[in-house]
């Protein structure tokens, strides 16, 4: 196999962002795909109430994923410096050690996750009639994350050495195993939710070989025995890394969690539009996201390089890709969203038409306020790459109260709108807070450059 890893500290600052971002684009668009047929499938084949039930359990299942991916994030922050500097020893001991706290988490998260499903659901006022099925779809989910923790951990390490092509190829794989097991189970053998569950959960299985492979015959990643030993320190400095991302995606993770138990007041088609919608959040977000993952690895190549003023000009740049970006999908989103939404829906459910209004709605909303969106994930992921977790962590508090705030207010006054604008009031709040430091951070970095004392710098200050 050929080795795609990418060193970020050298060429044009926003060609290097942008082509490393490019197959990650790729990559999300396949895992988008699969999700969207998941919704499709069961939506069309299995009915309304069916769709009500995945989108009641969304934000508890992407709080599994937002702890996994956290995590793994955070952890390949400290991979992406070490081999910026060209640390070969350190960054295989980094990874080692990162493996074996992964899947040791992987387990601990599991048992947790699978007692808290029941209470949870019944905690968020999940309808009677689609309860059932939201807690089938959850404890499958539940059941695989230590094969989405290892798909997470083997990906961000791919990532902070600069390859981004082999989680491209991984998922492309899983996307069409994906959908062919999706019409199998669900359309085929009548599965239905469960059937779509465990579709998911093969394809990212396939995902996690393929990677496997292809690690093991990447040079600077050959492990040995003695890379995996025990270092007190290395794995307090990694959790000091990693745990401040999965708390503030659980953060938010909790916020939407609480704006869905609002959501599930206004009834099963209203959930229903609502979950299509949400359905294509993950579309919305496909750009933002690998501009974020390609931000992160940059500044943490560069960091770990002690080129500081590269940082900031990479980060400009690409902040200003990514508006760029989300205005042609926010364009994209206002000619074609009727007929996405619609995909979604039975359209011999005497309640399709309203359903597919709800969601059109609230996809108009999202898309004419995506901008802020892309813009909260260049400065998140530009501060994470610096190794800074922890105003990131305050970005999801501010999240989680700006949420809910609106939730709760302002539908008084503009009624199902008000619930559509509590996701964008969540991303100003974030990515306020989120610039400001990011500003104050660089600055403290360009000051210390100065000063001659840039290998003191090993992480920030706040």
């Amino acid at each position: 196999m050929k080795s795609y890893e990418k060193n970020m500290t050298q060429g044009p600052s926003g060609r290097q962002i942008f082509f490393f971002a490019l197959p990650l684009m790729a990559g999300n668009i396949f895992q988008q795909a699969y999700t969207l047929v998941d919704t499709a499938v069961v939506g069309q084949v299995v009915g309304v109430n069916a769709l009500a039930a995945l989108g009641s359990a969304d934000w508890f299942n992407w709080m599994s994923l937002g702890v996994c991916s956290g995590l793994t994030q955070g952890f390949s922050i400290l991979a992406a410096q070490q081999f910026g500097a060209k640390k070969s020893s350190d960054l295989k001991h980094t990874l080692s050690v990162s493996l074996v706290l992964s899947l040791v988490c992987s387990v601990l998260i599991t048992g947790l996750f699978l007692l808290l499903s029941h209470p949870v659901l019944r905690l968020m006022g999940t309808r009677p009639e689609i309860l059932e099925d939201a807690l089938i779809y959850i404890r499958i989910m539940f059941s695989g994350i230590p094969i989405v923790m290892l798909y997470n951990w083997l990906s961000s390490v791919l990532r902070a050495i600069g390859d981004g092509k082999t989680p491209l190829i991984a998922m492309g794989i899983a996307s069409v195993c994906n959908i062919v097991l999706d019409i199998l189970f669900v359309a085929g053998f009548g599965w239905g939710i469960p059937g779509a569950a465990a579709a998911t959960l093969i394809a990212q299985g396939i995902s996690c070989v393929y990677c496997i492979l292809h690690i093991s015959k990447t040079p600077v990643l050959k492990f040995s025995r003695k890379d995996f030993t025990p270092d007190p320190a290395l794995i307090k400095n990694l959790f000091a890394l990693g745990s401040p991302v999965a708390v503030q995606n659980v953060i938010i993770s909790i916020g939407g969690m609480i704006l869905q138990s609002i959501v599930n007041t206004f009834g099963v088609v209203f959930v229903a539009g609502f979950t299509a919608t949400n359905k294509l959040y993950g579309l919305l977000e496909i750009a933002a996201i690998s501009f974020g993952f390609s931000v992160s690895t940059y500044t943490g190549q560069n960091l770990g390089a002690g080129k500081y003023e590269r940082i900031r000009k990479g980060v400009r740049e690409g902040a200003g890709m990514a508006i760029l970006t989300s205005l042609v999908i926010t364009v994209c989103m206002l000619l074609f969203g009727n007929f996405l939404v619609s995909l979604f829906v039975d359209k011999s459910s005497p309640d399709a038409e309203q359903v597919i209004l709800y969601a059109r709605h609230f996809l108009n909303v999202l898309s004419s306020f995506l901008f802020v969106l892309y813009c909260l994930h260049i400065y998140r992921s530009a501060l994470q790459g610096m190794g800074n977790t922890v105003i990131p962590l305050l970005s999801g508090f501010a999240e989680l109260v700006m949420r809910i705030s609106a939730a709760l207010i302002l539908p008084r006054f503009i009624g199902e709108y008000g619930i559509y604008s509590a996701e964008v009031a969540a991303w100003i709040g974030s990515v306020l807070l989120l610039f400001f430091f990011y500003q104050k951070n660089l600055k403290c970095l360009l000051k210390n450059q100065r000063k001659k004392e840039p290998s003191e710098m090993s992480g920030l200050p706040l």
